[in-house]
């Protein structure tokens, strides 16, 4: 019985959590206190954590879009923005084979980021420019993935992703300051969105060793901390609307 135990406790670890020789470190030998091996169990833990939590992060603000029928608030310039780091982080990461535990959830906001651009678009009254949007960002995605994109072109666009942040949290943080609110941003995504990206920094370090993607993370998470630093700020600001309909 304890040989079965053992032996259904290796394949639900190994190798989604673990290598097989921190399997063995860890639960042949027992030194729990291997810190390489724990590192690797941490990160892995977290990184799939993460790629879970990320397919309802962006969902309670498609919901309050859809409930609100309105996306006032929004800057369909920062939307489009974060999609365009997130298609880099998910083309770059595919390109150079990093596990999906350190960028899946870039293609679950992916999807979820590109419906908000879309409903952006439709509550403006710009369905038919919507509809457009969505056919020509699939055929870019195509290509992007395809051989006929060079390396050095995936890179660029890796590396773009740090002004793209910047100025897509900056536009932003400039539509709340104008307004005196936050409009219909869900509190709910915007921390979820500051937690995952400062656990990324570590799981980035730990499992690809690439630089510009740690980078790109700890960008991600300051500008995020400054849209949640907003959201607490404004917490009780009410747009003007509805301030009249409480009158």
């Amino acid at each position: 019985m304890a040989a079965e135990a053992d032996g259904a406790l290796k394949r639900l670890l190994v190798p989604i959590l673990l290598p097989e020789k921190c399997y063995d470190q860890l639960f042949v030998q027992w030194d729990l206190l291997h810190v390489p091996c724990l590192k690797i169990l941490l990160s892995k833990g977290l990184g799939l954590g993460i790629v879970a939590g990320s397919l309802l992060v962006k969902l309670p603000q498609v919901f309050k879009i859809l409930g609100a029928k309105s996306a006032e608030g929004l800057s369909l310039q920062s939307v489009m923005l974060e999609l365009v780091a997130l298609t880099g982080t998910m083309v770059y990461s595919i390109t150079n084979n990093f596990p999906f535990s350190s960028w899946g959830e870039a293609l679950f906001l992916m999807l979820q980021t590109i419906t908000i651009c879309f409903l952006v678009m439709h509550y403006r009254g710009q369905t038919v420019k919507g509809v457009a949007f969505l056919a020509c960002y699939g055929l870019v995605l195509l290509v992007l993935l395809s051989p006929l994109t060079p390396l050095t072109v995936v890179t660029l666009l890796q590396a773009s992703n740090v002004p793209a942040v910047v100025v897509g949290r900056l536009l932003q943080a400039a539509t709340n300051y104008h307004n005196g609110h936050t409009g219909q941003l869900s509190a709910i995504t915007v921390f979820l969105l500051f937690g995952g990206s400062l656990a990324r920094i570590f799981t980035s370090i730990q499992e690809t060793g690439d630089p510009l993607m740690a980078g790109t993370f700890v960008v991600s998470s300051l500008c995020n901390g400054l849209i949640a630093a907003q959201l607490l700020f404004y917490w009780n600001a009410k747009p003007p609307h509805k301030q009249k309909k409480a009158q």
